[in-house]
């Protein structure tokens, strides 16, 4: 007898069992009970009908866990992909005769980030040993100890974010910072700096997370204030982090030089070289972005799951779009000209200020968290240059300010219904969500207690890190070096090679040689250079 006959044979015993069978197969046993006219056959069917039913929900299970490891890789490959975003960005917006040395760092991210973070930051992110804590990871490391739960496609993922903050830190310092300093902070941030506060707030076990629980739902009682922190896919964790750590390395690698004039002022004529690099690294970040942010939901296989990576989608673009909206109108208001750079600029400040709440706040939120983002870019950029921290890309005020602000930004404007649905809350009226809509202040106060951490972590670790490798002699290169250009002095050429064009990668060579084409004419020009520039050691 087929599975067909079975079901209409019980149906027409006990009307309405399929749904029984399905949903409730305690009260089915029970009417059967109840029942003295059912044969030994009724029986025999109806378990039958519960094996079929058990194996149909045990393939269902399998096929939704296989579409969310799709999802999650193919998320993890866009978010990748944002390398090929940042290094086109960083190429455009320094000088040509800097251009290679950028590019090789942007790779160098991906390759030093890949290793590290597999040896040790990704057990320090999310090892969960025997002795479990919340500071700090321990188990996982060299991948020795994966399970289901920190399966493959979560390390893949994970890498994919840990290279993108190390590479944040490359614009701050560009032009001027060595090889081999840039090298050792990479490995420390990506193995083991970010990965704490990785752990902190994105680890079940993490003191700072939204996301404890029991095994039968949020563990309201382990929550910092019954709430967590809520940084959805990174404005504080990734962007923060790297941005506050170029922050630390801007400032004490100290301006390039000729930055600023004797009078204080900036020196207008250190602009990239090439906006068409600029614009094309923006859209490919922005697309990157639909991984980073949507593909933070890890999973996609259930109408819940879908509808908040819809939504993320949504938020995500509309705060980036009015974000470079709004930055094009400010910088014509200030100075009175259509700006392409700004608006690029404008454009990754609204991606990144939206990243903490992109699943918890509504499209409107979402355009007043851009509007708001493009301001705060804007005046951090003043203060940066008022202080006389150089910052070729800009990368801290667009990170690590826009990326407290987004941070704070959940605070306010979280909805209760979204953080429910994102975080598996129960409908309950001591749900914590944003100020602005009347949720009290937890959240916010979550959210500040975050900040104020990470800045910490970060920046009491980094600074005396940077400090230590000034005073060693392996933070900066040598100004004759820094003049030349990183391409010919530390790479052997240049990015550029037009035979009708003067040789405008080699900086003030040119000047001094303007027929300056080969190898041994920049070393040539070393010791010229070292009479034009005092103590400048070749």
């Amino acid at each position: 007898m087929s599975t067909r006959d079975d079901l209409i044979l019980l149906e027409s015993v006990f009307p309405g069992c399929d749904t029984l069978i399905q949903g409730n197969p305690l009260e089915l046993s029970q009417q059967l009970q109840a029942t003295k006219n059912v044969s030994k056959a009724l029986v025999a069917i109806l378990c039958r009908q519960f094996q079929v039913s058990r194996s149909q929900e045990e393939d269902m299970e399998k096929i939704r866990d296989s579409v969310d490891g799709a999802f999650v890789l193919a998320s993890a490959a866009l978010v990748f992909f944002m390398q090929a975003g940042f290094a086109m960005l960083c190429a455009g917006s320094v000088r040509e005769k800097n251009c290679m040395n950028i590019l090789l760092k942007n790779i160098l991210d991906a390759c030093v980030g890949a290793v590290v973070f597999y040896l040790v930051g990704f057990g320090f992110a999310y090892g969960t040993g025997s002795r479990t804590n919340s500071f700090i990871g321990n188990d996982d490391f060299w991948l020795q100890d994966i399970t289901e739960n920190h399966s493959w496609h979560l390390f893949f993922f994970q890498w994919a974010f840990a290279a993108a903050t190390a590479t944040i830190v490359s614009g701050s310092v560009a032009e001027r910072c060595s090889f081999q300093a840039y090298i050792l902070y990479s490995m420390f941030l990506t193995g083991f700096i970010y990965p704490v506060i990785v752990h902190w707030i994105w680890c079940g076990e993490g003191w700072l997370t939204a996301f404890a629980t029991n095994g039968y739902g949020v563990d309201k009682a382990s929550l910092l204030f019954s709430s967590g922190m809520i940084d959805f896919a990174g404005s504080g964790v990734v962007h923060m982090t790297g941005g506050l750590a170029g922050l630390m390395g801007a400032t004490i690698i100290e301006p390039r030089s000729g930055r600023f004039n004797s009078d204080g002022s900036p020196n207008t004529n250190f602009h990239g070289h090439s906006m068409t690099l600029v614009v094309l690294g923006t859209f490919v970040l922005w697309f990157g972005w639909y991984g980073f942010n949507p593909g933070s939901q890890l999973g996609i296989s259930t109408p819940l799951s879908l509808l908040i990576v819809g939504r993320t989608a949504v938020t995500t673009t509309l705060s980036g779009a009015s974000s470079g909206v709004t930055a094009l109108l400010l910088a014509k208001y200030k100075v009175g000209t259509w700006d392409l750079n700004v608006v690029c600029n404008g454009v990754l400040a609204g991606l990144v200020s939206i990243t903490a709440g992109c699943s918890t706040v509504e499209p409107a939120a979402a355009i007043l968290c851009g509007c708001i983002g493009a301001f705060v870019f804007d005046r951090a950029c003043d203060l940066l240059l008022r202080w006389h921290i150089d910052d070729p890309l800009s990368a801290a005020p667009m990170h690590g300010f826009c990326g407290i602000w987004g941070v704070f930004f959940v605070g306010l404007m979280a909805k209760k219904q979204y953080v429910e649905q994102v975080y598996d809350r129960d409908r309950a009226d001591d749900t914590p969500y944003g100020l602005f809509y009347g949720g009290g202040g937890e959240l916010l106060a979550c959210q500040i207690i975050g900040i104020v951490c990470i800045a910490v972590w970060t920046c009491g670790l980094i600074a005396p890190f940077f400090l230590s490798l000034k005073r060693m002699g392996l933070l900066r290169v040598k100004l004759c070096d820094e003049s030349v250009g990183l391409d010919e002095s530390h790479h052997g050429g240049k990015a550029y090679y037009q035979d009708d064009a003067p040789a405008g990668a080699v900086g003030v060579v040119s000047e001094v040689l303007p027929d300056a084409r080969s190898q041994d004419t920049v070393l040539q020009s070393h010791s010229k250079l070292s009479e034009m520039l005092p103590g400048a050691s070749c």
